[in-house]
């Protein structure tokens, strides 16, 4: 596969996986915040792009594990550091309005 298609292909995955997290910070992420108490106002963008990229972490993790395919894409972006700083950036995004019980950003 050229590497042109192959990055069209990983850039219209990330638009879904944008709008699957955008979906679900509105709809599902917003009401749990709510349940506990926990105002979801400000700048929601920054939990919509946190919980879109776990989606999009956790997707690549099922991949990796449960594919026996050899592909190197996935092997690169396992091993890059970037990859899992972006990661543990994300869990913080998403996790920290319960462990403060406010929305930070």
């Amino acid at each position: 596969m050229s590497a042109l298609k192959r990055d069209a292909i990983t850039f219209f995955k990330v638009l879904i996986y944008l709008a699957i997290g955008f979906i679900l910070t509105e709809n599902v992420l917003g009401v749990i915040y709510e349940d506990f108490g926990i105002s979801f106002m400000g700048n929601v963008w920054v939990n919509w792009f946190g919980l879109s990229y776990l989606l999009y972490f956790f997707y690549t993790i099922i991949r990796v594990l449960f594919t026996n395919e050899n592909n190197q894409l996935f092997k690169k972006r396992m091993k890059s550091k970037v990859f899992w700083v972006l990661f543990i950036v994300s869990a913080y995004v998403v996790f920290i309005p319960f462990i403060k019980g406010i929305n930070p950003f």
